[in-house]
């Protein structure tokens, strides 16, 4: 059969949940699902964390099992991708020639690593992780022996991979362009905590540097990174973890609006008729990002994009407007993080990161905007009621420091010390926090 009621384009965490929700949501339409990969959908977050290490088998990573799927009557063609779009015939062409019909379309296409712009980036031995695919051929080079590895950005998937690499005892070199980690998504006294961590772990970790490009062997191994200050780094593995391009191309070139991504408007409506985008590839106005249109690269954006393009297919219009949240892995320590943070925003340090479990509050106005939680997990849960709330805590609590734990988190008053900048405090936990 050539036509679908939906056709959802992307087998990642966003597609599944567009066709999960609609389910659920009572649609009995025919609904077909195009996946690059050979797999049927499954978690992404485990690739650069416990799938890397081996300890996580793939079957546990399924977001649902293949019965599933067939009682449900979803039809999950893999190993297929959107060639064009012919928006007023509604109708696409695959990656295998043939053509398909459809009455609505859901893009959850996701986006493609970003490739080193230099020389030898396409020599054996140098990766990304964004896919099974991706890992499965890091891991087998594992398997064959590898000397040293080089990791190029210093985001979270970068560093959990670098965390990764420790824990196995490979030497790891960390390559950071901008001058501290996490830069693009965290403050700065959460990067320096991170910072510290990795080379605690014995990761040498390199700020301020660009790769010129990368060396090879005879065989077209990759052997070493060069540095645009003249330094050379050897390493047999190269992870590039720079970023992704948003897999629009089809779309944009069927006349959709959009330059980062495609544009969507509160139900994730882009501008083709009847035609959705959700996850990492939908530039949206964000009320928790001071409604900068931005994209949002996280499995909670995907899912909740998804709900929303389902409740609007049954007949619920319900804007999309959820407070992102993110999370992320690395050796011992778990990090979440809700809502967003700017350059501008008073940070307050909650609790001491030499225990660490701490916090770090970003106010903006004097509301609470976002909250970053290293093993701390209640302030994490009471951080997000206060952005949702908007909520304006009493400073002078928030100024207070812990002079040690109590079991009922009663706050005690000492002296701050001194801080990096005016707005940096060290305080007691969350539990004193008063919206």
């Amino acid at each position: 059969m050539s036509f679908a009621d939906v056709l959802i384009v992307g087998g990642g965490h966003g597609g599944a949940q567009a066709a999960l929700a609609l389910r659920q949501r009572g649609f009995e339409g025919r609904i077909v699902m195009i996946a690059r990969e050979a797999w049927l959908p499954y978690e992404r977050p485990p690739l650069s964390k416990d799938y890397l290490a081996g300890t996580r088998p793939f079957e546990k990573m399924l977001i649902r099992p293949e019965k599933y799927w067939a009682d449900r009557s979803v039809d999950i063609r893999t190993r297929c991708a959107v060639v064009s779009i012919a928006p007023q015939l509604r109708s696409v062409e695959l990656s295998d020639g043939s053509r398909l019909d459809y009455h609505t379309l859901i893009w959850a296409a996701g986006g493609d690593p970003r490739r080193l712009p230099c020389e030898g980036a396409d020599l054996d031995g140098v990766h990304s992780i964004r896919t099974r695919g991706d890992v499965d051929r890091i891991r087998a080079q594992l398997d064959g022996g590898v000397r040293q590895v080089a990791v190029i950005g210093g985001g979270y998937i970068g560093l959990e991979a670098a965390a990764v690499f420790r824990t196995m005892g490979l030497p790891v070199t960390v390559i950071e362009r901008e001058d501290r980690v996490l830069s693009r998504v965290a403050g700065a006294e959460l990067s320096e905590f991170y910072e510290a961590e990795h080379r605690r772990q014995g990761v040498d970790l390199l700020l301020g540097h660009e790769v010129e490009a990368l060396r090879g062997d005879d065989q077209g191994r990759v052997r070493a990174v060069a540095l645009a200050d003249g330094g050379e780094i050897e390493a047999d593995l190269v992870i590039a973890g720079i970023g992704i391009v948003p897999a629009v191309g089809p779309l944009l070139s069927a006349g959709a609006a959009g330059t980062n991504g495609v544009d969507v408007d509160e139900f994730c409506r882009t501008s083709l008729d009847d035609t959705y985008a959700i996850g990492d590839c939908a530039a949206h106005a964000n009320a928790y990002a001071q409604n900068k249109v931005i994209r949002l690269e996280s499995v909670q954006n995907a899912t909740d994009m998804a709900t929303t393009v389902a409740k609007h297919l049954t007949g619920e219009r319900v804007p999309y407007d959820t407070i992102p949240w993110f999370w992320s892995n690395q050796y011992d320590l778990r990090l979440q993080t809700v809502g967003f943070s700017s350059e501008d925003d008073e940070a307050i340090l909650r609790g001491d990161p030499e225990s660490r479990s701490f916090s770090v509050v970003y106010l903006r106005d004097g509301r609470v905007a976002a909250v970053d939680c290293v093993n701390a997990t209640r302030d994490y849960a009471q951080g997000r009621r206060l952005i949702e709330a908007q909520s304006e805590p009493d400073r002078d609590a928030l100024r207070l420091r812990q002079i040690q734990h109590r079991r009922d988190h009663t706050c005690s008053t000492t002296t701050p010390g001194p801080h990096r900048s005016p707005v940096r405090a060290q305080v007691t936990p969350v539990g004193c926090l008063r919206p």
